[in-house]
């Protein structure tokens, strides 16, 4: 048991959030359990459901979480293009998030929340696409902004991308393509 995961009179919350996101990153979130948790968290067996409920509240509030780590990455980010960027360096730097958070079935969608995080989330990637100039359909510009981010960031963490990428750092890789995918326009 790593001291990141070790339950010291702190927040047990956040122990068993911590406990989970490295038992997802390690092995994904079909193996989870609340009972195997507890165990990694260092707390009785019972303690994960007090806070939880059960396993889907816990994949719930972690793709919260996630969506609002999402938000916060996203936030400020001076072009579309930069929202890529930080689309994908999310995705890297928080894997065991990014793989929840896109997986509906996992999770209660009716969570106060989760729509809450999700919708701050939306906001910051729809603002990307705002200040598109020669996008006739702004909506179809958006979802085609975000399949090639989301698109990018699956294959990378998959490891679909492992040779082309190789030990460059795919922040830079993604902002290479889509420079190359889409110039800015010229004067």
């Amino acid at each position: 048991m790593t001291s990141r995961n070790s339950y010291h009179h702190g927040d047990l919350r956040q122990a068993v959030l911590a406990a989970a996101l490295d038992a997802i990153a390690a092995e994904g979130p079909g193996s989870l359990s609340l009972r195997d948790l507890a165990r990694r968290a260092g707390v009785s067996h019972a303690a994960p459901a007090h806070h939880f409920k059960d396993r889907t509240g816990l994949l719930t509030a972690i793709a919260a979480q996630g969506y609002e780590l999402l938000a916060d990455a996203l936030a400020g980010a001076p072009e579309l293009s930069e929202r890529g960027v930080r689309y994908v360096r999310f995705a890297v730097d928080h894997p065991a998030h990014f793989t929840v958070m896109f997986q509906p079935e996992l999770l209660r969608a009716d969570d106060p929340d989760l729509l809450a995080a999700k919708d701050r989330a939306s906001a910051e990637l729809r603002a990307g696409v705002t200040d598109l100039k020669n996008a006739p359909d702004v909506r179809t510009a958006g979802i085609a902004a975000w399949s090639l981010a989301h698109g990018f960031a699956t294959l990378l963490l998959t490891r679909n991308l492992d040779d082309p990428v190789g030990d460059r750092d795919p922040g830079e890789v993604f902002r290479s393509l889509t420079g190359s995918m889409f110039p800015p326009p010229t004067a």
